[in-house]
């Protein structure tokens, strides 16, 4: 029989433990509940600001809420660019979950390739975007795919109406809503506004499921009123186009000022650009010529030699200047003009383009006075207009001009200017002596002129610009029925390097109606290359087109019998 086995004498049971051991226990646990408390304490009584800015982090958003762009629109109120809605379609890549077929619908909707989208989905990133300004269109079939991860933004896209017409103008914004060109850069801060948020709670999906305040509403951009009349640009920038293709031209600029307001009312370039459509946007297709391009001048230079000689009291209208034998040489180097002329009145200087002429009245006027006279009519100087890019131009200072550089700079060469600053200069003569500010934001009051020459000097020279633009000067094609115009051709070596090249600008700059004139239009063509390069025969045609299609735009009764026009077979070439 077996005996029975005492449990109390198992030797694991019988083991005696210290009692230090569950003291020490004890005294750890009773440490650790101190610690917690303490930190429970530190967390909910000391720390509670910092804990819900945590906490805020987490779970709070601030939105921005979006500033509508104010619109821009030409003097009569005609759309120039707007914001229309649009969507940006953006991904959360962890959470995107789409067969091989609905990305390939994705990419194709959005104009991207397969490798692109994958490329953007594989990104460590939760917030990428696919495509920004997508057509409200495309943006509901993106959502009618249904793929987890894919999300739409609202957001505003810029709309230009006028396309290619008035690009250089207007100009156009990044897809941030920032302006990159033109008007949109230049008055950004007005047209931007101020964009407002709100303070929200969002879940884990990213859902806005409430609102943590009253947040700040934006405060919509300005409108713009531009002086720009879309008519009148619109004719100038075919009749621009035309003539560049026509002549073969590398590029061509125009430029119409209504002399009572000193508003711009066109400026046109070629080449171009559709500002909707930017993908293949070259850096020549953007420059602003009229404005940001400069050139020598030529034969336009001649009236403000001619006026200056005047006003000095050097010489009168009918003052005889001999041209013989045609040639004129001033230390090593030779003057010449395209005719041998002889005896000429100052009218006839200007109105047959003498170069021999010109430099015998430019050279009895003082470097300074003339150097003034320059400097006077704005030249070296930019035209503040607030619009991006305007240059200054060239004019040397007088200490250091040479007797032939002098001579030059009378007709044209050794000084560079901008088409917008010749049209602007060109107003002393339609406005009796006085230079006017010009402006390309709408104006309802008149211009405010500042004299630069006597009222009997620029009639005078007016009336020179009349013979210039008639039968017997150098630009009769640039004639209109109906309407006495006045103006002067300009056909200029191009200067590349310091050294003149066998390429040239042509020219030309008038005024009309003579007997009240109501518009400066200034053209310039660059290297033709179709056979013709003088300014009588490229650009005062051009001209002819622009400001008879302007004055009857703007109703400008004529002051000449329609049959009054007399073109020769062959325009008396003017001097280079």
């Amino acid at each position: 029989m077996a005996r029975p086995v005492k449990l109390t004498r198992n030797a694991l049971l019988s083991t005696k433990l210290p009692a230090w051991r569950s003291r020490f226990l004890l005294g750890l646990v009773a440490v650790a509940f101190v610690a917690l408390g303490l930190r429970a304490f530190w967390l909910q009584a000391l720390s509670n600001d910092y804990l819900q800015r945590q906490g805020a982090v987490r779970y709070e958003r601030t939105l921005e809420i979006p500033a509508n762009r104010g619109k821009i629109v030409d003097r009569t109120g005609t759309m120039l660019a707007s914001s229309l809605p649009a969507k940006a379609v953006w991904a959360d890549p962890d959470d995107v979950v789409a067969s091989p077929e609905k990305r390939m619908q994705l990419a194709r909707l959005l104009g991207m390739e397969p490798r692109e989208l994958e490329r953007k989905l594989a990104e460590e990133k939760n917030y990428v975007y696919l495509r920004r300004q997508v057509e409200a269109d495309v943006a509901q079939k993106v959502a009618e795919l249904k793929i987890p991860g894919i999300h739409l933004r609202d957001e505003r896209k810029r709309h230009y109406p006028e396309g290619e017409t008035v690009a250089h103008i207007v100009g156009f914004t990044n897809v941030e809503d920032v302006g990159q060109e033109g008007f949109e850069l230049s008055q950004q801060l007005r047209l931007a506004g101020k964009p407002g948020s709100r303070r929200v709670i969002k879940d884990n999906l990213g859902r806005v499921i409430e609102q943590v305040g009253s947040g700040t509403e934006p405060q919509a951009g300005e409108d713009l009123a531009l002086s720009i009349d879309t008519r009148i640009q619109f004719l100038a920038f075919n009749a621009l186009r035309d003539t560049v293709r026509e002549h073969r031209a590398k590029a061509g600029a125009a430029v119409v000022v209504d002399v009572k307001t000193g508003e711009v009312l066109a400026l046109a370039n070629w080449p171009t650009y559709n500002p909707n459509n930017r993908q293949q946007l070259t850096g020549a297709q953007l420059r602003n010529r009229a404005i940001t391009d400069t050139f020598e001048p030529g034969s336009t230079m001649k009236a403000f030699s001619v006026a200056m000689a005047l006003e000095a009291g050097k010489v009168r209208p009918q003052s005889v200047i001999d041209t013989s034998p045609g040639k004129l040489t001033i230390g090593t180097a030779t003057i010449g003009d395209a005719h041998r002329y002889g005896p000429l009145t100052v009218e006839q200087v200007l109105q047959k383009s003498s170069n021999v002429g010109t430099v015998k009245m430019a050279l009895q006027l003082p470097p300074q006075k003339m150097w003034e006279g320059f400097t006077s009519l704005g030249f070296g100087q930019p035209p503040h207009i607030g619009f991006p890019g305007a240059v200054a131009g060239r004019v040397r200072p007088h200490k250091t001009w040479k007797p032939i550089e002098q001579a030059t700079m009378s007709y044209g060469h050794g000084i560079s200017v901008s088409l917008l600053q010749m049209a602007r200069a060109y107003t002393v003569f339609a406005r009796d002596g006085e230079l006017i500010a010009l402006t390309m934001l709408r104006s309802d009051s008149p211009a405010i002129g500042v004299p630069v020459f006597r009222p009997e000097t620029a009639t005078s020279v007016r009336k020179m610009l009349e013979m210039a633009a008639g039968p017997q000067g150098t630009a009769p094609l640039a004639q209109i029925p109906g309407y006495r115009v006045g103006g002067k051709t300009g056909t200029a070596h191009k200067n590349e390097n310091g050294v003149y090249q066998n390429r040239y600008v042509a020219s030309f700059v008038g005024l009309a109606p003579v007997s009240a004139p109501r518009v400066v239009v200034a053209v310039m063509i660059d290297e033709p290359s179709a056979g013709k390069y003088y300014g009588g025969q490229v650009a005062a045609p051009l001209f002819a087109r622009i400001a008879g299609e302007s004055l009857r735009a703007m109703r400008v009764p004529p002051d000449a019998p329609f049959n009054s026009v007399i073109v020769p077979a062959e325009p008396v070439r003017e001097s280079l």
